[in-house]
């Protein structure tokens, strides 16, 4: 699924339908809405409901930038949803190379303001989460909202967070079971389009990560992202933003994504869930 030769549409149509194997959760319901002009999903587990108000998450999924939507991830965020207890909003954002680098991130930031906006969510009762690319995007709508709108997310749930497209080093790829180098390099490429490599919201690493909310951050040791990842979190530590990092030693990149057939996938995802709900209440 992820070779750079194989047509683009092709990635996109297994990714949606690579994962369809596997249950959802007792009790979960989708439903579709469009979120800051973007269609979504909305994905609850039970009740999601919670003492004390409304409570969300804004999901913005992984692929590289390229590839990846809601379908592809609905079984993790069902998942997470069921840990949490809250209604997950999950965003088909614009894809490159159609709408490279800042498309993604203009289209989070109207989603979480339509959450604020519209659906009557506060802003500091709000989560994002992403994983991978998602997760380096939600990094950069974090700090977006933060400066241009004065909002303040409750916390980060990031997943091998992907903040730095443009560091993508050949050597890290040996003992990755998911990605491989010449596919992460064309996304790279595809996310950046004519674009500056140091923009922060192309890579949030290299920006400024003071005032960032909460962060959970979970990476597999033996990933192609675990060094870059590592990097950040000493960064975040060092500009005084909250961070619980969790490194797994058998998980592949986001390998969270099994939760509902591989003990340690469902572990990591209890994990996460349970340190956004303590975030969000």
């Amino acid at each position: 699924m992820l070779h750079p030769r194989l047509p683009l549409s092709m990635q996109r149509a297994l990714a949606d339908r690579a994962l369809e194997l596997e249950p959802l959760p007792a009790d979960a319901r989708v439903s579709h809405i469009t979120l800051g002009g973007r269609p979504a999903e909305v994905v609850t587990v039970g009740s999601a409901t919670r003492a004390g108000g409304a409570r969300a998450v804004l999901y913005l999924h992984g692929g590289g930038y390229t590839m990846g939507s809601p379908r592809s991830h609905r079984r993790l965020v069902a998942h997470l949803a069921a840990v949490t207890g809250v209604t997950f909003y999950s965003l088909h954002y614009r894809l490159a190379p159609e709408d490279p680098c800042p498309a993604a991130v203009i289209d989070a930031v109207a989603a979480f303001r339509d959450l604020v906006e519209h659906h009557g969510i506060d802003a500091e009762h709000i989560a994002i989460a992403g994983d991978s690319a998602g997760g380096g995007l939600s990094v950069a709508t974090a700090r977006r909202l933060i400066d241009d709108h004065g909002l303040h997310p409750a916390a980060l749930g990031l997943i091998a967070p992907w903040v730095n497209p443009g560091d993508v080093d050949e050597a890290s790829y040996a003992t990755e079971l998911v990605a491989n180098y010449r596919w992460a390099q064309a996304c790279a490429d595809a996310y950046l389009g004519g674009g500056d490599p140091g923009d922060p919201r192309y890579a949030p690493l290299l920006g400024n990560l003071s005032g960032l909310p909460p962060a959970i951050v979970h990476v597999g040791r033996r990933e192609a992202l675990h060094r870059q990842v590592s990097t950040f979190v000493d960064a975040l530590r060092a500009a005084q933003v909250e961070v619980e990092y969790v490194e797994f030693p058998r998980l592949w990149h986001v390998g969270h994504q099994q939760a509902g057939m591989l003990k340690e996938a469902a572990d990591a995802v209890e994990a996460l869930g349970t340190s956004l709900r303590a975030h969000l209440d």
